[in-house]
């Protein structure tokens, strides 16, 4: 008779802990990895993992899937990286708590900051609920492939407490700024992980409106933190333009002084302030040293748009010639486009409208972006750019990304990293990497869905900076530490993210020598036929959830293991 569930058998084990590689057996039973080393029992199953590496699942701390987990069995992309846990919830939005004569409101909000079809969200959502806690129990009635967390978003609050007032900005009276505390608390103590709030010019409702929490005041964001310091559980999550650095610092250090609970922001690279993010970091080793629990959350690579006829973006979105062809399916749109005539049109029409194309816009700026290639090429040197190719060959830079965007029935991809790549390279990034008091994230799996593709994020730390980069490559066992338990710890779950007796069985058998992520591919299978951009991966020989494999060799097994997490999870023992 079987000892064990399953034995990982002969792995190079990355346990987790920053310790070095071993070669290790690891012992499964009832969902918890109980043995580490030369196991002698026999599993009902065994698996051969001889030349590869055991780690631990990854834990990704900032995913948008507040939607698509109360409708999808399956949270791709972040399954097909190696991700056994994800948060949702991040930068302030989310769909509860929510009045039924809010729920546009709501969609707006997602569709405009995190890229996601109102449609898709119209059809998809089915609004059984109205407290964050009943959302929650919406959620878990859903079986999933992975576990996955949530937090109460602020935006989601603020319209809850003060109706058009919130949606405004209008600031806060004291009283309303105890209601959003009492709700935020009741949220976490029905199981959310903690709170999170927006403070960017960048999201924007999909009417163009800035997020309701963009100017809320400090003694805002303090009230509702010290909400959460009273019940002693949850955890604070900020995206931020670090616009006024000393008074948004001084807030954050504010709202984890006064609630006792730890804090995370995002942080990148501007490319209008490439040095900044020194600064930010110097900030946070002070509070650090002052003993407040502050902790960046950074990219492994550049935040980057996808430009392409499938996607959101491409350069000739706005071309009056173009929009002639806009509706029709993408293969239709590239056959007409091939036409010498077509192409003609187009580009007379664009090179008229001198203008926009002399200010460029994203869509326009060349000399930064990139084909992009199968497997990508994430830090593409500046000489490949398509305006460095097109000077070569003596062509107009938009000519060029004309052909190519028309080739392979309008397939192809264009990548313009956006930030994190100053200077044209990701140097930046290794630094923020290696800093004491980052952990990795941002991969915002489940949004920007036609424009961003950053949810193998995970697979770009282990192989990019860990194996292919030709300088400044980081060591294996610090990578995976960061990516699994220190993620893991960052938002409470103590239970997760090493390979150790005691701990969820949720692990990674990999081929090191083969992994890589694969081009991103565009899919209609979002509620009302919704396009999002997806992205397999090479070299996940076996993903496991609880001891119970969800990906065999880059393929889901159909196998839904996955559960809500409630709250902060204790460590074994």
């Amino acid at each position: 008779m079987a000892e064990y569930d399953l034995v990982v058998r002969g792995g190079t084990v990355v346990d987790g802990t920053g310790a070095p590689e071993r070669t290790a057996d690891v012992a499964v039973a009832g969902g918890t990895i109980v043995e580490v080393g030369e196991v002698s029992g026999r599993g009902r199953r065994e698996l051969d993992a001889a030349g590869a590496l055991v780690t631990p699942g990854f834990v990704d701390i900032h995913a948008h899937y507040d939607g698509q987990a109360t409708w999808d069995h399956r949270l791709a992309p972040s399954s097909s990286h190696g991700v056994t846990t994800v948060v949702m919830g991040n930068c302030g939005v989310g769909f509860a708590p929510v009045r039924p004569s809010d729920h546009d409101r709501l969609i707006e909000l997602m569709e405009g900051v995190e890229d996601i079809p109102g449609s898709a969200l119209h059809e998809g959502l089915s609004w059984e609920w109205e407290s964050f806690g009943e959302y929650l129990d919406a959620v878990a009635a859903v079986s999933h492939d992975i576990d996955l967390a949530a937090q109460v978003p602020h935006g989601a609050v603020r319209l809850h407490v003060m109706g058009e007032r919130g949606a405004d900005r209008e600031p806060a009276s004291a009283d309303e700024i105890e209601q959003m505390a009492r709700i935020v608390a009741d949220g976490v103590a029905a199981g959310a992980l903690g709170f999170s709030t927006s403070r960017t010019t960048n999201h924007r409702t999909s009417r163009g409106e800035p997020t309701p929490t963009l100017t809320a005041s400090a003694d805002e964001l303090v009230g509702i933190a010290r909400g959460l310091g009273r019940i002693g559980r949850g955890v604070l999550q900020v995206v931020s333009d670090h616009v006024d650095r000393d008074d948004e610092f001084d807030t954050f250090r504010r709202m984890v002084a006064e609630s006792g609970r730890p804090l995370s922001f995002s942080l990148v690279q501007s490319p209008f302030e490439p040095d900044s993010y020194r600064s930010v970091l110097a900030r946070v080793e002070r509070a650090r040293d002052d003993g407040l629990a502050i902790t960046a959350q950074v990219a492994t690579r550049a935040i980057g748009l996808l430009f392409g006829l499938p996607c959101t973006l491409h350069p000739f979105m706005n071309n009056p010639v173009f929009a002639e062809i806009a509706d029709l399916p993408v293969s239709e749109q590239a056959r007409i486009m091939a036409d010498h005539g077509f192409k003609a049109r187009v580009l007379a029409a664009d090179a008229g409208d001198k203008v926009r194309k002399l200010g460029g816009g994203l869509i326009h700026r060349f000399e930064a972006m990139y084909e992009l290639g199968d497997p990508p090429d994430y830090e593409p040197d500046p000489l490949d750019s398509i305006a460095a190719r097109a000077g070569r060959a003596g062509r107009d830079a938009i000519e060029l990304a004309y052909d190519l965007i028309v080739a392979g029935d309008g397939t192809t991809l264009l990548y313009l990293p956006a930030l994190n790549f100053a200077g044209g390279h990701l140097d930046a990034v290794g630094e923020m990497l290696r800093h004491p008091h980052t952990v990795p994230g941002l991969g915002d799996e489940g949004a920007h869905v036609g424009t961003i593709s950053d949810g193998s994020f995970p697979t770009t730390l282990l192989a990019h900076w860990g194996r292919d980069r030709s300088a400044g490559r980081i060591d294996l066992p610090f990578l995976v530490q960061r990516q699994c338990r220190d993620t893991a710890r960052t938002v409470g779950l103590f239970d997760r993210g090493l390979l150790a007796p005691g701990y969820r069985a949720d692990l990674n058998v990999i081929d090191f020598d083969r992994l890589r992520a694969r081009r991103p591919e565009v899919h209609g299978d979002l509620p009302a036929g919704g396009r999002r951009l997806l992205q397999r991966a090479d070299g996940y020989l076996h993903t496991m959830v609880a001891g119970e494999e969800i990906m065999n060799d880059g393929e889901p097994t159909g196998a839904l293991p996955g559960r809500l997490v409630r709250g902060p999870q204790s460590a074994p023992g």
